[in-house]
């Protein structure tokens, strides 16, 4: 007689955050796990079975003894997918260059005094604590002022039999100080959620959890991580029997942030220019002119109460 197959589950783990917080809409991210922060991994998950036999008798278990040798070896192949999506999203964020360091120290600055400032959103219908579009025209317009060539990128793209239209917004640095020439750093303030999933399996889950809040790198480097992403997204999507939306699809997601876009310089949230022109005397109207000038000669008359 066969034996039941157990399972050791996913031991979770808690995220350290750290002294700085910064509030998006409700939500709140650490400035600690927010830059190519790496936390420590919880363990791995492993499978162990185990199975007896009734006196060594071949039986109509044989069935069962195969349906469970082709779960152990997909169990094996998840296993070693996430494990290689792991290995190459960590090897992905570690890298980096001079360029992106400064930006990405000027950004994580920009967003400190924004937190101090209290991000306060200038829509028509203002958001509590503000909101993702008036945080990135302030994050710009402090990056810009700190002497980078930062502007708000508006993408947008058509439909396709593949994906849907969309569009996208997401800021940018123009660089010019390297040697090999202009170099654009692209800047995602909120890159973690641009992947999350309901109801995504577990594994999917840890490989999200190790991404950063706001992402400053190369459009090479950003390619890269969108295709691990994808790619895992996929695999979780088809372990869960799950359909996948065109919306997570690989295409979707490069549309995002490669598509054609629209770079703007943002104008400053307030005016601070003074203007040396002297001030336009009040108006007066024809029905009060004459008022206007008999009114110091009018004396107020006694009332007599009957």
């Amino acid at each position: 007689m066969t034996g039941a197959t157990a399972r050791i589950p996913v031991k979770s783990r808690n995220l350290i955050l750290g002294d700085y917080e910064i509030k998006f809409l409700g939500e709140k991210a650490s400035l600690h796990d927010m830059f190519f922060g790496f936390l420590e991994e919880g363990e791995e998950w492993s499978e162990s079975s185990c199975s007896t036999d009734s006196g060594g008798r071949y039986s109509d278990d044989a069935g069962d003894e195969e349906e469970q040798d082709e779960n152990a070896s997909s169990a094996e192949e998840s296993k070693a997918f996430w494990e290689t999506q792991h290995q190459l999203l960590n090897a992905t964020l570690s890298r980096t260059s001079s360029v992106e360091s400064r930006i990405r120290q000027a950004t994580k600055e920009a967003l400190r005094e924004s937190q101090k400032a209290g991000n306060v959103c200038v829509c028509r219908n203002p958001v509590p604590g503000g909101c993702r579009n008036c945080l990135r025209r302030d994050i710009s317009e402090r990056l810009r002022n700190a002497g980078f060539n930062c502007a708000i990128c508006k993408s947008k793209w058509r439909s396709s039999p593949e994906i849907p239209s969309g569009e996208h917004t997401y800021l940018d640095v123009i660089d010019k100080s390297s040697k090999k020439g202009e170099v654009r750093v692209l800047i995602e303030l909120n890159f973690r959620a641009e992947f999350e999933m309901a109801r995504a399996s577990d594994e999917y889950n840890r490989l999200i959890n190790r991404l950063p809040e706001v992402l400053v790198g190369k459009g090479e480097r950003l390619k890269s991580l969108v295709k691990i992403l994808c790619s895992a997204a996929k695999k979780c999507m088809k372990e869960n029997k799950m359909h996948m939306g065109p919306w997570r699809k690989h295409k979707y997601m490069q549309a995002k942030w490669f598509g054609t876009c629209e770079r703007i310089a943002p104008a400053p949230l307030f005016s601070t220019t003074i203007s040396d022109r002297p001030p336009k005397p009040p108006r007066a109207s024809m029905l009060t002119f004459d008022l206007l000038e008999k009114l110091p000669t009018l004396q107020p008359k006694a009332v007599e109460v009957v």
